[in-house]
């Protein structure tokens, strides 16, 4: 972006006027604002004040507190000084030998962090601000030695150990600001927390990657970095603090456009709690100390257009010891809601230079400029009131404690320790357990649609985004395409070895095109598997239904207080796997929804469960989602907790959650869920635990045949790596009831002639790598079944008993199979039916004939009630 020249008079003019009336302004209006000044009456910079005042007035009076200026009364734990960051104006961070020489350890101990906290409690604060360097243990040997000496993994998992004792011991709030998180490690954090902030600080890449910037040298500085950081949050329903710092080398341009990031991410998931308008303020003995500290008038321009960009929602803070106690109107003037955190205790150890004002005086000074002073908790109003999905159920009776009526502090109440703990609640049976059988005979429930807009949010954006790739979508090439010939006449002699697009070639073939390309697969699959058609008698266990991860696509998921919303109790569990064993399954095949209030350990005591009600039965469960899940709370890495499951009784891993391996697709399918890295990593490391998985594709929704080949090359490549994929399971986009596709962004599944293309084409690309491919009879039905299977495909996956997701999103094909159905699929085609294990082998004849028996196939067929 290229700065403007100084605005001319008449172009300020203009700006103000619309400013003054309330329009929305675009970026180089808010360049030309920046550069407003004159405090007397009339002139730019009082025109400018007063038009964002107005703003923040009316957003105030919306909110139900008009007039009403907040701040959080907070302790600062410093938990390190040490960073591997270097950024040349901080007196924050520090060196080992710096700390040696002062007699400090490379971290506050946890008796030194709890001194702080219940100190702070009994001033009456009630947010436990932590802040420390980004990831000291990656620059510095000693600080690994002492996490490691000290029991723990990494700062962040003694971030988390802290966070906790200071809510059971004291009852303050943390609000954690350790710098860039993954989205792992987000998810590992917001147990433990009540907020979270970094600061974006600028979007100036030149400044960090340009030597002699100041953040040159700084890994965590790079924009980029950051703006991840904000919308992952965003993604996980974190209240979240970010904000600018101003004057640190950015031009105008620049600093619009940090503020238009924030307001980009903050429309697009409502997490953004506050935003920070930071001065730039010169330190001795830093690599800036000659640099000179930002300009009042200049600094307040900056404060009043941000009002302005971000609008009367937002709430726009400005740290009240970075200006002098007589600047504290003109902040307010220019649109300033917040003081931030304010402490009666401890410094600000950023800013060690800058005491805080006396809390008293501060008071004093809001009201003197017109507004009344509140205390706040660290979470803002908005997300106290309506605590999900904002609040963990961990935090929320520490944050309750606290709050009052209208969301705000209850001035005066002290803070009180109180448990954190995983929550029973969720093993109790809620809802209707026997949806299973409910939601074919009676139907779902209408209410699921009337509060989309509330839930789901404004589908404008992801309908524009998507636009291309679905009516991009690839048609069926003409009969007799050269192309497709010519990529057939490959694939005969080298399947796996076509390129990009030789593969789209394929999925674009229709007619004779078509049927050879399918006569073809099917000679292959005949080469790998034989002519048995494979089946596994299975029951699937969706053991809770709620679920807050938010994905479009999604009709199976639950609000608590959605009439459809159940969770089975642990002995509900252990019933079905008994239930499943007598009518003769192999295998149990459970998921459920990321329910908020289900303990990281549930995932343990559901495995432990199964296996002790039936230790022969093959357990097949928990998705990555699931496993990311449940290593976030209990604070395990993704190979200790694979590790611990498969101890529990384990066996393999569905491959599920995959949808469309690329960030792009999965966006708009997901938002909140893992990003393709993470589902393989998890999948990757399943394997290297000795947890087979499966491989899955969900296809037909906003994406495109580019997205499939891409999606198999990935397989493709793990399996290369790891060996550890069974089989590969396409599953059709189901849209009756997914929101994505009542929002007009999804087309209505995938056609039948791209279901035969792309079970046929994977047969080939995966050839050599996955030697299984199975193809999904709840969503197919038996007439897309057979076509498939004479296309590439060798198993018809389980019985299944009951099957939740596939029939919530519309599916009409049934809830199970039994083993004469299954085989009768089979024989139509001319081939016979073989009864398999999970592992592909055959199944004990006590098995075999338990699952045959006339009480075996009653109980295949019994209707599940509740317990």
């Amino acid at each position: 972006m290229t700065p403007l020249p100084a605005p001319t008079d008449s172009a300020l003019r203009r700006a103000l006027t619309r400013a003054e009336r309330g329009v929305s302004l675009d970026a180089v209006e808010a360049e030309t604002l920046l550069h407003a000044r004159g405090l007397a009456e009339g002139e730019p910079l009082d025109r400018l004040l007063a038009a964002a005042g107005r703003v923040r007035d009316a957003g105030l009076a919306s909110a139900g507190r008009p007039g009403v200026v907040t701040y959080s009364r907070k302790v600062f734990i410093p938990l390190t000084h040490l960073c591997r960051d270097r950024c040349h104006y901080c007196t924050f961070v520090t060196t080992p030998g710096q700390l040696r020489a002062e007699g400090k350890a490379p971290y506050l101990s946890p008796d030194e962090v709890l001194d702080v906290a219940r100190a702070g409690a009994a001033m009456g604060c009630k947010e436990a601000l932590f802040t420390l360097g980004d990831r000291p243990e990656d620059r510095w040997p000693v600080a690994a030695e002492w996490l490691e000496a000290h029991g723990f993994d990494s700062t962040l998992g003694y971030l988390r150990a802290m966070a906790i004792r200071v809510l059971e011991e004291t009852g303050l709030l943390p609000h954690l600001n350790p710098g860039v998180l993954s989205w792992e490690e987000i998810q590992r954090l917001k147990p433990v927390s009540a907020s979270m902030g970094m600061m974006l600080e600028t979007t100036a890449t030149r400044l960090w990657s340009e030597p002699g910037g100041p953040h040159f040298g700084s890994p965590d500085k790079e924009p980029a970095v950051r703006l991840r950081v904000l919308e992952d949050a965003g993604r996980s329903a974190v209240p979240f603090t970010t904000g600018v710092l101003l004057g640190i080398g950015e031009d105008y341009a620049e600093r619009v456009d940090a503020v238009l990031q924030i307001r980009a991410s903050a429309q697009r998931h409502g997490h953004v709690q506050e935003t920070i308008v930071q001065n730039f303020r010169a330190k001795p003995r830093t690599a800036m100390q000659a640099h000179d500290d930002l300009e009042l008038q200049e600094y307040v321009a900056a404060v009043a257009v941000t009002r302005l960009l971000l609008g009367p929602k937002a709430r726009v803070q400005a740290p009240p010891n970075l200006s002098d106690s007589t600047e504290l109107g003109l902040l307010l003037r220019a649109g300033v809601d917040d003081w931030g955190g304010v402490s009666p205790l401890t410094p600000d150890h950023v800013n060690p230079e800058r005491p805080w004002p006396n809390l008293a005086e501060l008071a004093k000074l809001t009201d003197y400029a017109g507004f009344t002073l509140r205390e706040r908790l660290a979470a803002q109003p908005p997300y106290v009131l309506q605590p999900e999905p904002w609040l963990d159920p961990r935090v929320r009776p520490h944050v309750e404690a606290l709050a009052g009526p209208d969301g705000l502090a209850v001035e005066g109440r002290l803070p009180v320790g109180l448990p954190w703990q995983e929550p029973d609640e969720s093993w109790t049976s809620t809802g209707r357990v026997d949806l299973h059988v409910e939601v074919d005979t009676v139907g779902r429930t209408g209410d699921r649609r009337s509060d989309f807009d509330a839930v789901y949010g404004d589908w404008s954006e992801l309908r524009d985004r998507t636009t291309s790739a679905r009516d991009g979508h690839s048609t069926a090439l003409t009969v007799g395409d050269p192309e497709v010939h010519a990529a057939l006449a490959h694939a005969e002699t080298d399947p796996a070895g076509l390129s990009d697009a030789e593969y789209l070639a394929l999925l674009g073939a229709d007619g004779p095109d078509l049927d050879a390309l399918t006569a073809l697969a099917d000679t292959v699959r005949r080469d790998v598997n034989g002519d048995d058609v494979t089946y596994v008698v299975n029951r699937n266990i969706n053991f809770t239904n709620v679920c807050y991860t938010g994905c479009r696509f999604c009709a199976f998921a639950q609000r608590r207080t959605d009439a459809d919303a159940y969770t089975l109790s642990m002995e509900q569990v252990g019933d079905r796997v008994d239930e499943a064993w007598a009518a003769g399954a192999t295998e149990i095949c459970m998921q459920g929804g990321i329910h908020p209030d289900l303990p990281g350990t549930a995932y343990v005591d559901l495995a432990r469960e199964v296996k002790k009600r039936q230790p022969g039965i093959h357990l097949h469960a928990f998705s990555p989602m699931e496993i990311v899940n449940g290593a976030a709370r209990t604070g395990l890495s993704f190979r200790e907790f694979l590790t611990e499951l498969k101890a529990a009784g384990l066996d393999s891993i569905p491959g599920t959650a995959a949808e469309i391996l690329d960030d792009d697709v999965r966006w708009v399918l997901t938002k909140g869920k893992l990003p393709t890295a993470t589902w393989l990593e998890i999948i990757g490391t399943a394997h290297e635990v000795g947890l087979p998985t499966t491989s899955t594709m969900m296809y037909g929704h906003v994406d495109t045949p580019a997205h499939w080949v891409g999606h198999l090359r990935t397989l493709a490549a793990l399996q290369d790596r790891t060996g550890g994929f069974s089989e590969f399971v396409l599953l059709p986009f189901v849209h009756h009831n997914s929101p994505i596709y009542l929002a007009g962004v999804a087309r209505p599944g995938p056609t039948v002639r791209e279901n035969r293309a792309i079970h046929a084409v994977a047969r080939l690309l995966l050839h050599g790598r996955i030697p299984n491919i199975q193809t999904s009879w709840v969503k197919l039905a038996d007439a897309g079944t057979k076509a498939v299977l004479q296309g590439g495909a060798n198993d018809l996956g389980g019985t299944l008993m009951e099957e939740t997701i596939s029939r919530m999103a519309g599916s009409e094909n049934g809830s199970l199979k039994t083993i004469a159905e299954l085989e009768a699929m089979a024989a139509a085609i001319g081939r016979p039916a073989r009864q398999r294990t999970t592992e592909y082998g055959t199944p004990s004849a006590e098995r075999i004939a338990t699952a045959r028996s006339e009480e075996g196939r009653a109980r295949l067929t019994l209707s599940i009630t509740p317990s």
